[in-house]
């Protein structure tokens, strides 16, 4: 098995000097694309996913599908990683399935609208880390909110990062990573213009780096929703508006300034949808899924290649072993 936990490939990626791309997928034929970019690049990477996000009949199904689709990719370290889990429960859950490391995101209150306090947060993630790092499983936290388009079209609300509230965070947390809010944004619907420093803050990287020398910093919302893809996917009956993402050089940028994880989910998913149009509106005869979805495969392995080359992670694959989860659980715990 090539699963490793984020800590350990957080640190291998910072001794390295690289960023480690980390792919948001829904079903299994995504998780391929993901796992083939990483071999075809040697690169490590992060598998992640969303609660609820899957079109499989159950979480758990789907879970179990991800961990024997890596089972075949033994050469490259794979973090099967959970992303933004609402609440304890959930990230117990996965880690329960077999997760190496899960995402508390704290920074919203119970109804996940509100905006929650600096308490509620951190004894949110506090909890889901004692439970975590008891069975080798990494944590990852969020400062501030992230927002961003909302599946109904709302955009939700950005909170930056405080970096005065990093060190006590961290402190009272013991998270392996850190999601900073720095002005980026979720979903296809980022910005109305090309951001600028009076949008992404990336000055709060170094100054919340600064803060917590032993943590990872994230970046989440990060995609850059190329406008060739966008025009594709329009192009065969889409309808996107026209919006921008975080540039990539940009992304590359903050890999120095101390981002070691970076997210992307929405640029592999406009090259796998946009592919996919494109061949049903060539094919109108084929009512098999399979000839359709493959083209979406084999463009969302392409885009996520570049990111890898991009954010300096191919060709460290082989730099390691990863280290049993009975390992990681004596390290947490000494």
């Amino acid at each position: 098995m090539s699963l490793v936990t984020l800590r350990q490939a957080l640190d291998e990626a910072r001794q390295g000097g690289y960023g480690l791309g980390a792919f948001n997928v829904t079903d299994l034929l995504q998780a391929e694309a993901v796992l083939d970019a990483a071999a075809e690049t040697s690169s490590p990477v992060i598998v992640e996913t969303l609660a609820g996000s899957s079109s499989h009949g159950s979480d758990e199904r789907f879970w179990r599908g991800l961990l024997h689709l890596v089972e075949e990719y033994p050469a490259i370290p794979v973090v099967l990683h959970l992303d933004h889990g609402p609440d304890a429960a959930t990230c117990r859950r996965a880690i329960d399935a077999g997760f190496t490391s899960v995402m508390i995101d704290g920074s919203l209150a119970p109804d996940r609208v509100t905006p929650a306090t600096f308490a509620q947060n951190l004894a949110v993630t506090a909890e889901v880390t004692a439970y975590a790092h008891e069975r080798g499983v990494s944590v990852e936290g969020e400062l501030g909110t992230i927002g961003g388009s909302k599946v109904d079209g709302s955009r939700a609300e950005i909170q930056l990062a405080d970096p005065d509230e990093a060190a006590d965070f961290v402190a009272g947390t013991g998270v392996d990573a850190l999601a900073v809010a720095i002005g980026t944004s979720h979903g296809a619907y980022k910005f109305d213009s090309p951001p600028d420093g009076s949008v992404l803050h990336m000055d709060l990287i170094e100054r919340i780096a600064a803060k917590v020398p032993g943590t990872h910093l994230v970046m989440h919302g990060s995609s850059s929703l190329p406008a060739e893809l966008r025009a594709l996917v329009n192009k065969y009956g889409g309808t996107l508006p026209e919006s921008w993402g975080v540039p990539e050089q940009e992304k590359v940028r903050s890999i120095a300034m101390g981002i070691r994880k970076i997210n992307q989910g929405m640029d592999s998913h406009l090259a796998f949808t946009g592919a996919v149009r494109a061949q049903l509106a060539h094919d109108g005869l084929t009512v098999d899924p399979a000839p359709y979805l493959r083209p979406g495969r084999v463009e969302m392995q392409r885009i996520i290649a570049e990111r890898m080359r991009a954010f300096g992670q191919a060709g460290h694959a082989g730099d390691y072993a990863p280290l049993p989860l009975a390992e990681m659980r004596r390290r947490y715990t000494a």
